[in-house]
């Protein structure tokens, strides 16, 4: 083991059992940070693992610098060689992954921009009240911004937005694409004072 570490400033010792010694010990992803700064500082450190059917011995241990032990149930706190190697080896690298934690996939399809997002909000409104469902004036304001903020959460793509469209169509008929939503919203306001015609 002296050989193994000759070159390095720093050493680990991977170890589950309490061998009785004054040691600092770290988690494999706080030694994972702590070895990525002192690599950066221009000082070798690196990790030992014992034989899988012994572990490292108290001597080896004693020329470890800190101990590294992986947090696990009291009960089941044993892990054989290349368990340890992956969880350590894991955490080293996602200690120093650039991937956001978060990802949005889209299919292929790219995200929708408000432009997009706005008319096909004036599309569904425009049918809502057509129909009858947006006929409180007082109520109205909020119930439209409570269903924007419903789509604007789904974080929509273009091919999506396409999908409400005909969502909407199909249910309420060929769009009246030269009205805009303010006069079917007159109209529907002036019907409720006077019987409009055919009724």
């Amino acid at each position: 083991m002296p050989a193994a570490i000759a070159d390095l400033v720093h050493v680990y010792a991977a170890t589950a059992r309490d061998r009785g010694m004054v040691r600092r010990e770290v988690t494999p992803r706080h030694a994972a940070q702590e070895m990525r700064g002192r690599l950066a500082e221009g000082a070798p450190c690196g990790v030992m693992f014992g034989p899988e059917r012994t572990g490292l011995l108290n001597d080896d241990v004693a020329l470890a610098d800190t101990v590294l032990r992986v947090p696990l149930n009291p009960g089941f706190s044993s892990l054989n060689l290349a368990q340890a190697v992956m969880i350590i080896g894991y955490e080293w690298f996602t200690s120093g992954a650039a991937a956001p934690p978060e990802t949005l996939r889209r299919g292929g399809s790219r995200p929708a921009t408000k432009a997009e997002l706005l008319n096909f909000f004036e599309h569904l409104e425009e049918e809502l009240v057509r129909n009858g469902f947006l006929r409180n004036r007082e109520s109205r304001p909020s119930m439209v911004r409570n269903l924007r903020s419903l789509f604007q959460r789904a974080q929509c793509t273009e091919q999506e937005l396409r999908t409400l469209h005909g969502v909407v169509t199909a249910f309420a008929g060929p769009r009246e694409r030269g009205k805009k939503v303010e006069e079917v919203i007159e109209h529907a306001t002036d019907c409720r004072v006077t019987p409009c015609a055919g009724e």
